[in-house]
Order: structure tokens, then C-alpha cells, then sequence
């Protein structure tokens, strides 16, 4: 079977990464840097915010055991779809809410699921999350790999990642590991 891959930016890929990689069906979560002008650009480059990147991560998953639009409803449903380039207190472009798509398919699936949200009313703001073809992905630095399962004593993780943990053990469940 080959691998499915799916690449969000939902703010800080920290949050991001530690949410997917508690879900059954997902093989892997890398944290990274995409959709910037930059070739191989590093942390310190990218919290700049001039080079265009996002922090986002790529998710390798396998579709018998979890679809991609449940991976989509499980990223919207944790991070704030409705705030430009910002989540929380992490401001700038890096920090945007973005669906990298690996297919037309990824494409049509994300633009359906965002216009079913948007009917709903799911939320007080219009969704401000950009939709583009997927890119270079450059792997971030090792230590941020895995971070939140490394560093949940840290004050970043136990304040901003935990609370968003907590939020998806009770709102998905059946969906976890």
C-alpha cells in the first residue's frame, strides 16, 4: 500500500504535529517549513516572516484506516481558522492556517468541507484559511520533531499544546490511538 500524505499549517506546528500523531490511521507527523520563497530555510529564517513560510506539518496516513476529510475536520475542529496569520499569541505569516494539497482531489475535499463549515456558521468569523498546492516541504531542525511529547513540562506546551490535547480527547475519541 503506498502512503497517503496529507500538510496543514495550523499556527505553531508543535500544537499541530502533537494532535495528528494521536490519531489511529496516521503513520507519521514531520513538523516543517513550506509555501516561502527561500530554498532550505531554517527556523530563525522563517520567524522572520519574510521569507513566506508557513509552519506546517506533513502527515503520512494510512486511508483504510482514517480518510482525509476526517484529517480535515480533525484540523479545523483544533486550531482558529478565522484569524490571519496568528493563532493565539504566535503572530505573522508563519503562523497562518493553510491546507497544502497533494491532489485535486485533497483540493475539492478541502474546498467542500470549508464551504459546509462556512453554511454552518461553525464560527464567528469568516475562515481566512488559504488553500494551495502543495510545495517543497523542508523538514524542520530535529528538535523540533516529536516536541510536545519531549517538553510537556515546558510552559509553551503545558499552557498552549495540553489544552488543545485535552480538547481532542474529548471531541474525537474513537479516532485515538
Amino acid at each position: 500500500m503506498s502512503d497517503n500524505f496529507a500538510t496543514f499549517a495550523g499556527g505553531c506546528f508543535w500544537c499541530t504535529e502533537a494532535i495528528f500523531l494521536e490519531l489511529k490511521g496516521v503513520k507519521s507527523v514531520m513538523s516543517g517549513y513550506l509555501g516561502g520563497t527561500l530554498l532550505n530555510p531554517t527556523y530563525q529564517d522563517i520567524c522572520t516572516g519574510s521569507t513566506g513560510h508557513a509552519e506546517a506539518v506533513q502527515i503520512s496516513f494510512d486511508a483504510e484506516q482514517i480518510s482525509y476529510s476526517t484529517l480535515l475536520e480533525v484540523f479545523f475542529a483544533t486550531h482558529d481558522p478565522t484569524t490571519l496569520n496568528r493563532q493565539g499569541a504566535d503572530k505573522g505569516t508563519q503562523y497562518r492556517s493553510e491546507i497544502f494539497y497533494h491532489s485535486e482531489e485533497q483540493r475539492k475535499s478541502a474546498l467542500a468541507y470549508m464551504h459546509q463549515l462556512e453554511i454552518a456558521k461553525i464560527y464567528d468569523a469568516p475562515i481566512v484559511t488559504r488553500l494551495s498546492p502543495v510545495t517543497t516541504f523542508y523538514p524542520a531542525e530535529t528538535y523540533h520533531q516529536n516536541y510536545y511529547q519531549r517538553n510537556k513540562e515546558q510552559s509553551y506546551c503545558h499552557y498552549v499544546i495540553t489544552p488543545k490535547m485535552n480538547k481532542l480527547s474529548e471531541s474525537f475519541t474513537t479516532l485515538l490511538k
